[in-house]
């Protein structure tokens, strides 16, 4: 072989690509009768966007995005994600204009230079939501149910929701100095990365893998919210409550992009061991200003399609989820 596939990609074809595109079906069928409506951005995009909305010193922006100047020299980046685009795309295009709550779903591959794994690949896909234009917690409930909805369609036994609120800018920042000034305490425990995260973007702690001791020892941001965000995180907790919707908070539960605020959420599938996140979101008031335009609220969740397929239940390609063939000759 001359040519190989480049590490971290996959090739899809034959009973796989007929599985694959049955759940792009099933899942954009349930998305449009939600009431979201598809929206497609490019591949790649300026760089700037994601490291202004993403956070300069994410893991993202720092380590794992694909960047190339064009022919001109401008700096491009593959999209490691697709909310920022959204939320470009929205803003540039004048949605905003149109008032109320604009819902929006997005099918496509993202990229991101990391160490592949079960179910994380340097290119992947991934389908996900966005409500925006409402800062209350009913359009956060909608969203966590809409997430679980996905899976409910293919099949899946019922998933574990793991909720949580990171603050917003009123009160985070302090959080930030708490945290920081315990963590100095503990220098010598943490592992070389977090070390570095101490003094820009100490939250990224709560998403290590080898800081696990470290990380039960320290303060938690629910007990530093502001009014606003305690209130909506507890009428949040209510609303689910009243769907019928269990969840279990975690307090350590962060998201890897700076955007977030109030609301994290991650759906977990317990059967599936250590990488057993199948879908993560939450809020992100923020954005749409760090993008240039208005304060204008938003929520939303993305899922993985590869973890996806690997879990997908038996009975939907059983049920003729992965066939186009009715009759053979």
């Amino acid at each position: 072989m001359k040519f190989t596939r480049p590490r971290g990609t996959n090739d899809v074809f034959d009973e796989r690509m007929e599985t694959w595109s049955a759940v792009e079906r099933t899942l954009a069928e349930y998305l449009r009768s939600c009431g979201y409506r598809e929206i497609r951005t490019p591949i790649f995009e300026q760089t700037e966007l994601f490291v202004r909305a993403v956070g300069e010193a994410t893991d993202i922006v720092s380590k794992e995005m694909y960047t190339f100047a064009d022919k001109k020299g401008r700096s491009l980046t593959l999209r490691p994600e697709n909310t920022a685009p959204v939320m470009r795309a929205y803003l540039e295009n004048g949605l905003y204009r149109r008032g109320g709550i604009t819902r929006l779903y997005y099918s496509g591959p993202m990229f991101r230079y990391d160490r592949p794994q079960a179910g994380r690949y340097r290119e992947f896909h991934q389908i996900g939501a966005e409500a925006i234009g409402s800062p209350g917690p009913a359009v956060d409930a909608e969203i966590i149910d809409v997430s679980l909805g996905l899976y409910r369609a293919l099949g899946f036994p019922p998933l574990e929701v793991k909720l949580n609120s990171v603050g917003c800018p009123a009160c985070r920042p302090k959080f930030k100095e708490t945290l920081s000034a315990s963590l100095a305490g503990f220098a010598g425990e943490l592992c070389e990365t977090c070390r570095e995260r101490t003094g820009t973007n100490p939250l990224r702690i709560f998403d290590c893998k080898e800081c696990g001791p470290v990380k039960e020892k320290l303060p938690r941001i629910a007990d530093h919210l502001c009014e606003a965000c305690r209130s909506h995180f507890d009428s949040l907790q209510g609303m689910l409550g009243a769907m019928g919707i269990p969840y279990a908070l975690d307090p350590l539960l962060v998201r890897g992009l700076d955007y977030y605020t109030k609301t994290a959420f991650e759906i977990l599938h317990p059967q599936l061991g250590a990488q057993n996140a199948l879908c993560g979101g939450g809020r992100y008031d923020g954005l749409a200003e760090d993008c240039g335009g208005p304060s204008i609220p938003a929520v939303g969740f993305s899922a993985g399609m590869e973890r996806l397929m690997e879990a997908l239940p038996e009975s939907f390609a059983a049920a003729g989820g992965g066939s186009g063939t009715d009759v053979y000759v």
